[in-house]
């Protein structure tokens, strides 16, 4: 059964949440503030999801979650606002956050957001088992991915990428020469259906993973934009296996 963490500080809200998941046979757990919520998550090792307002009395929901990535700790999380503002979606997903959603929403669209999110760790998993059927590592030039370990390396040397790029680098490297438009970029990572300002978020990460592991960010050799079209991860004269 899985099991979804919902934290916030309206009592109807948590009530009417709990018993619509319940009913749908998720296991729920509640938290009220930020540090308790941080706490359950670091002592609740089954818990497979976490539905995380982002106004929290004591700590925000942006604070538990950049503390939470900032450990190591990849729990998904999905971020609950009542702030329709660009800046606060784009600042939750930037830190770490797998997705949002903006009060008021119905408990139906809950439940399918969370079902998304957890099928997009699924489908990472399968396209990793894929790309590598002998050890789970795959190298690109000087870059190298252990799908096993979630770890990237840049000439022998860790990478720090957010649960997030990890999985749009994955994402990227399996569908390696291919020129993907930001809108399917947008569907494959995030499962995010629409277009407009979101793919945006698309940009970001890609100019995030080109400082991380590019020679020169400006001039990227991997991590290329296609105009008018997308990007592409260029694997071609560079050793790629």
């Amino acid at each position: 059964m899985t099991k979804v963490l919902i934290v916030d500080d309206e009592p109807s809200l948590v009530t009417l949440m709990s018993y619509n998941l319940q009913k749908n046979e998720f296991d729920v757990l509640t938290a009220t503030n930020g540090p308790d919520a941080q706490k359950m998550i670091e002592t609740t090792p089954d818990l497979d999801i976490v539905l995380l307002d982002v106004m929290l009395p004591i700590k925000s929901g942006i604070d538990v979650t950049k503390e939470l990535r900032g450990k190591g700790n990849q729990i998904p999380i999905i971020l609950v606002t009542a702030l329709d503002e660009e800046i606060d979606k784009i600042l939750g997903l930037e830190i770490g956050a797998d997705d949002y959603i903006t009060k008021p929403f119905s408990p139906r669209e809950v439940i399918a957001r969370i079902r998304a999110v957890l099928r997009r760790f699924d489908k990472s998993s399968n396209v990793v088992e894929s790309t590598d059927s002998s050890d789970n590592i795959t190298r690109i030039g000087s870059i190298t991915i252990d799908y096993d370990k979630l770890v990237v390396q840049k000439n022998g040397v860790l990478v720090k990428l957010t649960p997030k790029e990890y999985e749009l680098l994955v994402y990227l490297v399996a569908r390696s020469n291919r020129v993907l438009a930001r809108e399917n970029i947008l569907d494959g990572v995030w499962d995010f259906k629409e277009t407009g300002p979101d793919t945006r978020m698309v940009d970001m990460h890609i100019s995030h993973l080109r400082d991380k592991l590019e020679i020169d960010p400006k001039h990227p050799v991997m991590l290329q934009t296609v105009r008018g079209f997308g990007y592409r991860f260029n694997t071609n004269g560079l050793g790629d296996e």
